[in-house]
């Protein structure tokens, strides 16, 4: 049994938290002393989602000149037939580590599925059976080209999911016409009724006005009754259209029970590549999304790939990021944006169980921080992060890897 004394709640209360078989036995006075940690009053909290990342291209470290999405799908393409699998694993598996280490435990990846080998998605399910003790791990069979762009795509993405996957994935704005655009999104549903899945698409992903897939995927949510199943990424173009079309298409959307990923990190630094000045901040709008009542959760995306340079897994970066681009810096939304790497995350996942109660599952991160802002402001790693009971992380450089502790190695 793990007492955690004086953890501080995000309702301000100051309890301990008594764990027992994998769950949460007693908060408030608890006995039992097999395993103490003080939490010093300091913020105990859930731990985190990252709702939309690419685990295959992690730490390839190409040099995209233009920084624009188009620059980095070609070096991707070149670069994702001369990478071999075994590096693959080796560059998943350090994303995953310092994931964990900074408290994260669920990540949703996108795989290419594009590449007609599907070495990518061996070395992806291979990462995700190794890292099944310290991480939920789902992936999204992601036609990286498009479904229609070249015959024969459309068949990768049934084979890929015979092979497993979680979700179906589409690329929509990334087709040859729009008619191609709307055929995608159609035969997504198809595969995910007929094998029972999630969609999570990329979808929007440009800073083009005319790009409004988001509608179509709504209406074949609709239509095909798979609403709380659908995940719609970036959605970048939403910050460049009409403020009267978003006012019309929002409500519709949280009808839907979409979740809309931003990938504040990613979307700032690709969108906005051809404006002069003053420049798009190009992230769908996150503070619109929440008062239509559109479930909103975020992503990491990208870590030291064609798309972006920079990354260390820590999710508390991505919710930096978006406070500033939404200008969400009043009081009550820096405290209810850590929803959007939290609870969020855990609606979209449909993960039950989930929170600080009695009888949920001990998942939990003991912080150094007295609040919410605090958290966020100095970014920090959690002192202990616990996964069904167990400490799994420390410190954020710590991580209990197939029964072994051993040092986060950033590549």
């Amino acid at each position: 049994m793990i007492t955690i004394r004086n953890a501080r709640l995000l309702d301000g209360r100051i309890v301990d938290i008594g764990i027992e078989d994998e769950r949460i036995s007693c908060l408030g006075e608890c006995r039992g002393n097999d395993e103490l940690i003080d939490a010093e009053k300091k913020l105990v909290i859930p731990p985190y989602f990252n709702m939309h990342f690419h685990l295959d291209s992690a730490f390839t470290k190409a040099v995209n000149r233009s920084g624009t999405l188009w620059e980095g799908i070609r070096i991707w393409q070149d670069m994702r037939n001369r990478i071999s699998e075994d590096e693959v694993i080796r560059n998943a598996l350090t994303a995953v580590k310092l994931f964990v280490a900074y408290g994260t435990l669920w990540t949703r990846t996108h795989v290419d599925i594009t590449e007609r080998s599907f070495k990518l998605l061996r070395a992806i399910n291979k990462v995700k059976e190794e890292s099944k003790d310290m991480a939920d791990i789902q992936i999204t069979a992601f036609p990286q080209d498009g479904i229609f762009t070249e015959k024969g795509n459309d068949e990768l993405l049934r084979k890929a999911l015979e092979n497993g996957v979680d979700n179906v994935g589409l690329i929509p704005h990334n087709e040859i016409t729009r008619e191609d655009g709307f055929r995608s999104i159609k035969f997504a549903f198809e595969l995910a009724k007929d094998y029972n899945k999630d969609v999570d698409g990329h979808i929007d992903e440009t800073d083009d006005p005319n790009s409004r897939y988001l509608e179509v995927l709504l209406k074949e949510t609709i239509e095909n009754k798979w609403e709380g199943r659908v995940t719609a990424g970036h959605a970048t173009a939403m910050h460049s259209w009409d403020s009267a079309y978003r006012f019309r298409i929002l409500p519709y959307v949280a009808k839907a029970g979409i979740t809309v990923i931003p990938n504040p990190l990613i979307n700032v630094v690709l969108q906005g590549r051809f404006d002069g000045y003053p420049k798009r901040r190009g992230m769908a709008p996150i503070k619109e999304m929440l008062n239509a009542n559109v479930n909103v959760a975020l992503g990491h995306d990208c870590i030291m790939d064609p798309w972006y340079p920079l990354g260390i897994g820590n999710m508390l970066q991505v919710l930096f990021m978006a406070i500033h681009l939404d200008q969400m810096t009043g009081f009550e939304e820096l405290i209810s944006s850590i929803n959007l790497i939290t609870f969020n995350g855990a609606k979209a996942w449909r993960v039950k169980n989930y929170g600080i109660e009695i009888g949920n599952e001990a998942n939990l991160l003991v912080t150094d921080a007295d609040d919410v802002i605090d958290l966020i402001r100095f970014m920090s790693p959690p002192r202990f992060v616990i996964r069904r009971g167990n400490v799994i992380a420390k410190e954020g450089k710590y991580v209990l890897f197939k029964g072994k502790w051993e040092k986060v190695k950033v590549k």
